[in-house]
């Protein structure tokens, strides 16, 4: 049988994956690509990542032999131009002419330009595809400050592009508002644009460009209201306009406002060419997503096959992505309000958490949502929505967590009925990813998207794909090792072992014993953390410098505007006089910007790099030392005053919150931890929001652990009660061992208890009844760990190899950045304002 030609004009995302579907459908066609760049397919989800150092080829969708191998002649570089409908013939740019049986429009969108007086000159870019990106990057390295036009999911996209190639300034312009009007609400809006103004970006809203102002090269910006900016590069991502000129040209109808129309079989006004992706317009609708335009490169697969099963009737517009380093998501209805839902928000302006979920009227149903700062919980609060769960009794648990008890994780995940679309980018069900597992072997990640597709768009489906690849083999009765990454084949807890039994120091030494290539960023730091968390060494030791988080490597966090904090330690909140005055003269003389934190400590912003030892040299002096700010370690132990001033104050919570500080100072684990201790059921020090928290009774104390404050909120459950402070201490040695030795990395206490099989229960077995056996090591170790103890800032200034690494500038060690201003705030310096409006 003669194979019929399909000509799919488009080579980009959607294009290709058509030409992979109809590939693995049939070989009765013979498939024509013609695309208008120079390249191959490539992933533009990723696109921003070009400027991290992946090339073209790292983003591209298939090997340079892939067309060559499914018999798909591919011609780049060569748009066509005209479309013959009568004599079904397309013709390209470089004069060829071919003929089609099916013809697939999969031209996608252009980036919307406004006409704006001053357009065309130098210095004005769009966003949309690899050469515009190396266009300005190019552009870039004379450029100091940029702005982008827009404050949409694009223009937010494009803002991130402009900070990594590192321009003094970045500035978002958008005409409405709010950013990210159709996918946030204002409040979530409003959370959004103080954390991205708290990374670097300058926020404009409310603005309307009215012209582009200078020579022959872009100067400024002028609005509408009679303001201006000055910026000596602009980046155009307003919006996109669907590529419908070709249809248009050969009498396919349009939408009036743009769009190439189509029925449900995604088949245009000639029922022999098609239209999928951002060209194509459905029920009034131009789906901009990568998810939409897969299902319909299904749906004409299947159309072109004879199939009359499978119409595109729409799709969920749900989006989960990290926005400068900020994640940000909504899914379902996220606006619908009373009287037609009912709302639940959590707003957390301090750690930048905003949560909001709409539930029908009569509490049953999750019908859409919004997060900001922590997406988490997207898949299966998609999920609830998609496939009609009902709603627990408290519905709040959805953005708080199960309050009260133990709970797993993937319990949602596993309850989801089969055919629940897991991966809506390839229309992959929890029921194919399961039956991968059993049937076909599949049992790490990669397998599973070989095998199914899943997670090979834009990839938001891979934790949920992994709960439900590790419960099926559970199921099956395999063991399940959940290994660090591809260098180490290795759990977390394995590696601790075995660093312990061979004695290994520093990271070369572990990654050559034990794993294999060069270590990544996710082995990196976690095997810091190990080493930090067995030996005490300091973590700066030449062998493990390079190896750490960000932070770690300047023992400071590094703040907005390029400055850094100094954080000493005030145990248990009580400091002498001479000391405040120390912090006081120390602030005073390095101008830092100070204040008291909820943890009952002094903060210090805004100190230059090379100024950090200097500090801490005079602050060591006067006896205090590293607060591990910075660090995944001990925090803070907050206390009340306690029985030595309230008069309801049981027992010294003062002593004894000092006393636990002193012991677990400095303790590295998979993540921060923090603590309290409060002189009476009154609570002042707020025990029960802490890793681990005690409580004064007439008898003792009762120790709490797993609570957590932040983003995801929990009370911490009791542990023990009525206990002395020799044996309380006791059970937190235990109970610090255990979760250092078996945590995930980054798993605060709460989520390590919510994922323990016998939750509270065992806890309390394996830390108070020993039922382990490891009682007397784990406090062995712990005290052999509270004996060597030593400052890090302590040994970072006496050490004048690690002392060089605080400079700006190699040449001129002593010079500070000149990037780094100052604004004023009630009587004190804060980090330069970055404008909005």
């Amino acid at each position: 049988m003669e194979q019929k030609n399909v000509v799919i004009i488009g080579n980009g995302m959607v294009g290709h994956k058509f030409c992979e579907k109809l590939a693995t459908k049939s070989t009765s066609f013979r498939l024509i690509v013609f695309g208008e760049e120079p390249i191959r397919a490539y992933d533009r989800v990723h696109l921003s990542e070009y400027f991290n150092g992946k090339s073209a080829e790292d983003l591209s969708l298939c090997a340079s032999d892939w067309y060559k191998n499914q018999n798909i002649t591919l011609h780049l570089n060569d748009p066509v131009k005209e479309i013959d409908r009568i004599n079904k013939t397309v013709h390209s740019s470089r004069g060829l002419t071919v003929n089609y049986d099916y013809l697939i429009l999969a031209t996608g969108s252009s980036a919307f330009v406004p006409d704006i007086p001053g357009i065309e000159k130098e210095g004005v870019f769009v966003y949309r595809t690899i050469e515009d990106l190396k266009l300005i990057r190019n552009y870039a390295a004379s450029a100091k400050k940029g702005a982008v036009l827009g404050g949409g999911l694009l223009g937010l996209e494009a803002a991130k592009a402009l900070m990594d190639l590192q321009l003094h300034e970045t500035h978002v312009i958008e005409f409405a508002p709010r950013l990210m009007p159709r996918q946030i609400d204002s409040a979530g809006s409003h959370m959004l644009q103080s954390m991205l103004t708290d990374l670097g970006l300058s926020i404009h809203l409310n603005k309307g460009t009215s012209s582009i102002e200078g020579v022959d090269r872009i100067e400024s910006l002028k609005f509408n209201d009679g303001s201006e900016l000055s910026v000596d590069m602009l980046v155009i991502s307003a919006g996109i306009r669907p590529r419908d000129e070709l249809a248009r040209l050969s009498g396919i109808d349009v939408g009036t406002r743009g769009g190439i129309m189509v029925n449900e079989y995604m088949q245009t006004s000639d029922p022999g060419i098609f239209a999928i992706g951002e060209c194509a317009l459905f029920d009034h609708n131009i789906y901009g997503l990568i998810a939409p335009g897969y299902e319909m490169a299904e749906v004409v697969a299947n159309k072109i096959c004879e199939g009359t099963d499978r119409t595109f009737n729409g799709f969920d517009m749900s989006t989960k992505l990290k926005l400068i380093g900020v994640d940000v998501a909504s899914f379902g209805d996220p606006f619908i309000t009373e009287p037609d839902a009912r709302t639940i928000v959590f707003e957390d302006t301090h750690n930048g958490v905003y949560k909001r979920v709409n539930i029908s009227s009569d509490g049953r149903y999750l019908l859409g949502g919004i997060l900001i700062g922590d997406a988490e919980a997207f898949n299966m609060l998609l999920q609830t929505v998609n496939n009609k769960i009902i709603l627990p009794a408290n519905p709040a648990d959805l953005i708080l967590g199960a309050r009260g008890g133990a709970q797993s994780e993937t319990a949602g995940i596993t309850s989801l009925p089969d055919e629940a679309l897991i991966c809506s980018c390839e229309g992959v069900t929890k029921a194919t990813i399961c039956n991968a597992v059993s049937d076909d072997g599949c049992e790490t990640i990669d397998a599973l998207k070989k095998c199914t597709k899943a997670g090979t768009g834009c990839g938001g489906c891979v934790p949920m794909m992994k709960d439900l690849m590790l419960h099926t083999m559970k199921l099956n009765g395999k063991y399940v090792r959940d290994v660090v990454c591809e260098h180490f084949q290795l759990s977390r807890q394995e590696l601790y072992d075995l660093i312990k039994i061979h004695n290994l120091k520093k990271y070369e030494q572990v990654l050559d014993t034990l794993g294999k290539g060069d270590g990544c960023e996710v082995c990196k730091p976690m095997v810091s953390s190990l080493l930090a968390s067995i030996w005490n060494d300091m973590i700066l030791k030449k062998g493990n410098d390079t190896a750490q988080d960000s932070n770690d490597r300047f023992l400071a966090n590094i703040q907005k505007g390029g400055t850094y904090s100094v954080v000493p330690r005030i145990p248990g909140g009580e400091i002498t006089p001479e000391k405040l005055i120390v912090i006081g003269q120390v602030a005073k003389k390095y101008n830092l910007y100070t204040k008291i934190t909820g943890g009952q400590r002094i903060d210090m912003f805004g100190a230059h790099l090379s100024d950090l030892p200097l500090i801490w040299e005079e602050l060591i002096a006067e006896g205090f030392e590293s607060g591990h700010a910075y660090g995944k370690a001990l925090r803070t132990v907050k206390s009340c005053v306690g029985s030595t001033w309230c008069r309801f104050g049981l027992h010294d919570s003062v002593t004894f919150a000092i006393r636990i500080e002193e012991r677990y100072r400095g303790l590295r684990a998979p993540h921060k931890f923090k603590s309290a201790v409060s002189g009476c059921i009154r609570e002042c020090a707020e025990a029960q929001s802490k890793d681990f928290g005690i409580i004064a009774t007439e008898k003792g104390w009762n120790l709490y652990v797993c609570g957590n404050g932040g983003s995801k909120p929990q009370h911490a459950l009791l542990l023990a009660t009525d206990l002395d402070g020799d044996t309380c201490i006791q059970y937190i040695d235990r109970f610090l061992m255990f979760y250092i030795s078996t945590a995930d990395p980054l798993t605060r206490t709460a989520t390590w208890l919510n994922k323990m099989e016998g939750g509270i229960e065992y806890l309390r077995n394996v830390v108070v009844y020993n039922s382990l056996g490891m009682a007397a090591q784990w406090e062995t170790e712990m005290q052999i760990l509270a004996n060597t103890y030593e400052c890090e800032w302590k040994a970072a200034v006496e050490d004048p190899a690690i002392r060089k690494r605080f400079s700006h500038f190699v040449n001129a060690p002593e010079e500070k950045d000149p990037t780094v201003k100052f604004d004023e705030m009630r009587g004190q310096k804060k980090a330069a304002d970055w404008t909005l409006v």
